[in-house]
């Protein structure tokens, strides 16, 4: 075996560790948030997208959640 070789560890590279010096910080948790909302902007595009090339199916995916509103119960 190599006595040179690096130590393994079974962490993520950047990911916290108990022990060591470096914690999730505020840059890390903000662009988690950039990221976030980078991909919601993209969903909603894509769904708004989806529902103009298919009209119908989107009408009835419309009448759907209308029927379970009105059969929701608080």
């Amino acid at each position: 075996m190599a006595e040179d070789a690096p130590e393994k560890s079974d962490t993520k590279p950047g990911a916290y560790a108990p022990g060591t010096e470096t914690a999730p910080g505020a840059e890390e948790e903000a662009d988690r948030r950039r990221r976030r909302a980078q991909f919601l902007r993209e969903l909603n595009e894509a769904k708004e997208l989806r529902d103009r090339v298919q009209p119908r199916r989107a009408r009835a995916a419309r009448m759907r959640q209308q029927m379970r509103m009105r059969t929701f119960r608080w």
